[in-house]
């Protein structure tokens, strides 16, 4: 790692310019509270002349060290620096010449006062020139020089002789330490400035650490994403003629999802770590978001023989504002972990909410359970990530111990609060308090559950391919391949298959999708990187395309863009981006470049089905208006 140079005169000079230049109002105050109290000694018109002169000096310092006061640019100039130094004696000399007066005017008693005021203004005039010797000099030397003809305005004044004596050692004693206190602070401030120097560099190259970290986990994530999404679709592909290749099916989709869920806490422990992490706000549902969450669980509670209640739905406003992705997350969170340690019992989700003004709603969601409760120790603990892995927690019940340490930030990201309250032999209860606004009425979120192939061939047969219908502007030219095959095509669309282009650089993401929606009658087309789709569009109408976001030479995101912006026969086809990628940046940038809808990986049939019945039924709505 490179050390950072802070020893420099340059710094030097830039920091006692700085340090100067914001005690003015501090010498300018000074100045005037001592022309104040000498003024019953030396007369009004002079105390008023001397301030005026000694504000005069101000004046011309900061003409001088103005560019270096206000951080411009570039090395103070050698020229700048002599007359930089010009000003500080002649503003110290001002100054300090006030007690000179004292003594002529005062007397010995004035002589007494200029003793005192002098230490004063070179203690002032020492700490605003650390490490800088030459402003130090030039600040210092006039008050030196006052303070040591101290002696001999005593000796005209009739002092004795060793009391004149005894003053002289005096001074020159000050004046020695004077010079050391300075050489100390510019020392402890150069070590000061060196560590600061130092823990910069440190940060600098911990977060650019954490940067290539994230990008690495991120890259690792895209990628198993891609064979993850295999095994989850081929398990769900595979005909198994009987019980135990079912059973073994079964298995292997299980062990996928768990590498999904693992891998997901990962990603999003990352993007917490390097502050990546965001929430947005949508109008939702929230009594449909809680029905899909409970639904999701009462299968595994009652193969687990457990109770699931819910207490107090009905209660809670219907539409609400916030991140539902997120809220869910939290919520399946803290419903795994009360699932992963109940043993026999029940687990209560109980829901409450209030009016927040101005217009709002406070949420209170708490997840009960009956397991074996935690210790104080166990509770201190809890939401420390990997943290429990210490008592071998993962291995009995496997997870990766992130779970509720996202969930903790991802409800301080909504600004709210997530507790616990559980001891030994009692039970668990997590709870979870938000404030979300009121929102507008949605349509409900389709989602599909438990639903057979059959049904969901059948549900994909009722669409009419549209795309076909909705032609490209007129000025458009169409290229003669396209209108040849137009003119080939049969009258009645309602007999053709759902044409559809799946773009991925990725050959097992494209088989993934190949053998989940070809058995349902569609007639898919592949293409391997975003140049190859722009032809492919070129050569054929498609009712949807699928595209993957992260691809070589062209992505996916600028492959949609020159796709909208060519005006071919595909221009308003529906794109469904495939992305890992899930956060609200990016879904914004995939709406920016013309996609429609998007689907996560790694690739369900669930998810792919869901997102074309998504983009079917959007695109069948839209043909009904233009009809209409």
């Amino acid at each position: 790692m490179q050390s950072t140079v802070v020893d420099t005169g340059e710094n030097g000079w830039t920091v006692a310019v700085r340090q100067r230049r914001g005690a003015l109002l501090q010498r300018i105050a000074l100045g005037c509270a001592v022309a104040l109290v000498v003024t019953p000694m030396v007369g009004v018109w002079f105390s008023l002349s001397w301030v005026v002169l000694y504000m005069a000096c101000q004046g011309i310092e900061l003409v001088v060290f103005g560019p270096v006061a206000r951080g411009d640019k570039g090395e103070m100039s050698f020229a700048r620096k002599i007359i930089g130094c010009i000003a500080l004696a002649i503003s110290a000399a001002v100054f300090g010449g006030l007690s000179l007066v004292m003594w002529r005017i005062g007397g010995p008693l004035g002589g007494v006062c200029a003793a005192l005021m002098l230490p004063a203004i070179m203690l002032s005039s020492m700490t605003t020139a650390t490490r800088c010797q030459p402003m130090m000099i030039a600040s210092l030397s006039p008050q030196m020089i006052y303070l040591l003809a101290t002696p001999y305005f005593a000796y005209s004044f009739g002092a004795p002789a060793h009391l004149v004596m005894t003053a002289a050692a005096t001074v020159v004693l000050y004046v020695f330490y004077i010079v050391m206190t300075w050489q100390r602070i510019s020392d402890t401030t150069t070590n000061l400035s060196r560590a600061h120097a130092e823990a910069e560099d440190l940060r600098l190259t911990a977060e650019r650490s954490l940067a290539d970290h994230t990008a690495f986990l991120a890259a690792v994530g895209h990628d198993l994403r891609t064979p993850i999404g295999a095994i989850l679709a081929g398990a769900a592909e595979l005909k198994a003629p009987d019980p135990q290749s079912r059973t073994s099916a079964n298995l292997i989709t299980d062990a996928g999802l768990m590498m999904k869920a693992l891998l997901d806490d990962l990603l999003d422990h990352s993007r917490i770590g390097a502050g990546r992490m965001t929430v947005e706000v949508s109008d939702f549902d929230l009594r449909q978001m809680l029905a899909q969450t409970l639904q999701l669980w009462r299968g595994l509670a009652d193969a687990k023989g457990l109770k699931l209640r819910v207490e107090g739905a009905a209660g809670v406003p219907r539409h609400v504002k916030g991140d539902v992705m997120r809220i869910r997350q939290v919520l399946n969170n803290l419903m795994s972990n009360a699932m992963k340690f109940t043993e026999e019992g029940q687990i209560t989700l109980r829901v409450q909410a209030w009016p927040e003004e101005p217009s709002g709603y406070a949420l209170l969601f708490e997840i009960a359970d009956t397991g074996p409760g935690m210790t104080s120790d166990q509770l201190a603990r809890l939401f420390t990530p990997f943290d429990q892995t210490a008592d071998g927690v993962t291995a009995r019940y496997g997870g990766s111990g992130l779970g509720l340490a996202i969930s903790r930030n991802l409800v301080d990201l909504m600004g709210g609060r997530l507790t616990v309250r559980s001891a030994p032999g009692q039970g668990s209860r997590f709870t979870v308090s938000l404030v979300l606004p009121k929102g507008e009425n949605v349509e409900p979120i389709v989602e599909i559950v438990d639903e057979s192939r059959l049904d969901i061939a059948r549900s994909l047969a009722s669409f009419t391919p549209t795309v076909h219908a909705v032609a490209a502007p007129e000025p458009q030219p169409t290229p003669e391949p396209v209108a040849a095959e137009a003119e080939a095509e049969p009258a009645d669309a309602d007999d053709q298959p759902l044409r559809l282009l799946v773009v991925d650089d990725h050959d097992i993401n494209r088989r993934a999708v190949q053998l989940i929606l070809q058995p349902l009658g569609c007639e898919i087309t592949t293409a391997a990187d975003g140049l190859i789709a722009l032809e492919r569009c070129d050569e054929a109408v498609f009712d949807v395309i699928f595209m993957d976001v992260r691809m070589p030479e062209l992505d996916g995101r600028e492959t949609t863009r020159r796709l909208r912006a060519g005006g071919g026969p595909n221009a308003l086809t529906p794109v469904v981006a495939v992305t890992a990628d899930t956060a609200p940046e990016d879904v914004a940038a995939c709406q920016a470049a013309g996609m429609a809808y998007f689907v996560s990986k790694p690739l369900t049939p669930t998810a792919l089905i869901g997102a074309l019945q998504h983009v079917l039924n959007d695109t069948a709505a839209q043909a009904r208006t233009e009809a209409a």
